[in-house]
């Protein structure tokens, strides 16, 4: 006797495509449309006689966005499409600041490395002339460094107990004022506080042109910064490790200092190299206050003193090639200088940042 079984129908929904599934442009669509965009915008821009590479790259910039968007409505539909825009947006937005950064960087190096030598980092200026060859950038340097040393001796300590003040204890009408003008201080321009050093210190009290008056000047810059991020990284300390140590018995002064300002150290150290960078390449305070000397003087409260953003000013306000050169070459330095503050201190946040185990 045999049995026969009768083979069972495949189910119609096996046959039927998922309504989720959607073609789906390959992965190198991308860079085939960014090509495409920047072969295009340089067939428009010579032909239309357009001579700046700027305007190729903006008009490359905007048939990607619009290519990237119309491939995409066509093949993957008006979702996807949507996707597809925000990122090609977002991507544009990218190469144009970084664009810009990157030439400005590349176009320092390349001017500034002509006469970037030990001689030059070695020598002041001293009794060479604007438009000889020669001369250095040993006097800016340390004026730069003295009148960015006393500046952060003033505002680290008033921003640091200010921002204290507000998270720890500021709750009344105080605290709001406080806050109020700390952000007015943040956006005030670095030629008011160079003209207020220079109305009280200089006309009213008759100190004369100085590094200390610059540093002033640059601590009134400075200060708001350091509170700012100061009083960010704070309110980040849970609010249980200040618990916990108040129902220990500490008191709250010693709780700030042993709990709260060690759990914070590494962002408030980071806020502080920032604002240290922050001032270091301004320009307006010091021609006001610190005023114009070729020679070396490390005396910080007497006579005029120089300052690398000084320096590049004065050299490119000269008007020839020798002092081009240095011109490029201390804005070389100053951007080493700043670049390795930032270094430094994306290094602390991240040597300070708490240690999770897998």
């Amino acid at each position: 006797m045999s049995i026969t079984t009768t083979p069972t129908p495949p189910s119609p929904l096996a046959k039927r495509p998922s309504p989720l599934k959607a073609a789906t442009l390959p992965r190198w669509t991308p860079a085939a449309v960014a090509v495409g965009s920047a072969a295009v915008a340089v067939g428009i821009g010579a032909g239309a006689g357009l001579h700046s590479r700027v305007q190729w790259g903006l008009i490359a910039a905007v048939l990607f966005i619009v290519a990237s968007y119309v491939i995409a409505m066509t093949v993957e539909g008006a979702r996807q499409a949507k996707d597809r825009l925000a990122t090609s947006m977002v991507w544009v937005m990218f190469l144009l600041a970084v664009v810009p950064l990157a030439s400005l960087i590349f176009e320092t190096v390349q001017r500034g490395i002509k006469v970037f030598d030990i001689y030059f980092l070695t020598h002041s200026m001293g009794v060479v002339a604007d438009d000889e060859p020669g001369g250095g950038i040993y006097h800016a340097i340390i004026g730069t460094l003295e009148q960015v040393l006393l500046a952060s001796a003033i505002a680290v300590p008033i921003g640091l107990l200010t921002a204290i003040y507000l998270v720890e204890y500021g709750r009344g009408k105080l605290s709001k004022v406080v806050t109020f003008f700390v952000d007015v201080m943040t956006g005030i321009p670095s030629i008011v506080a160079g003209l207020f050093v220079l109305s009280f210190w200089i006309l009213i009290l008759g100190f004369d042109f100085s590094g200390w008056a610059g540093a002033m000047a640059l601590a009134i810059l400075m200060m708001p910064v350091v509170v700012r991020s100061t009083e960010e990284m704070l309110k980040l300390v849970p609010n249980e490790l200040r618990e916990a140590s108040l129902a220990l018995g500490v008191p709250k002064w010693r709780t700030i200092l042993k709990v709260v300002l060690p759990t914070a150290i590494g962002g408030i150290t980071t806020g502080i190299m920032l604002s240290v960078a922050r001032i270091a390449g301004e320009t307006a305070p010091v021609l006001l206050l610190v005023w114009v000397n070729p020679m070396i003087n490390t005396n910080p409260f007497e006579g005029s003193q120089a300052s690398l953003p000084l320096y590049i000013y004065q050299q490119y306000a000269a008007g020839n090639d020798a002092a081009y050169d240095r011109a490029w070459a201390a804005a070389l330095a100053l951007i080493g200088f700043i670049m390795i503050l930032n270094l430094a201190a994306r290094g602390i946040a991240r040597w300070k940042a708490p240690k999770t185990g897998r």
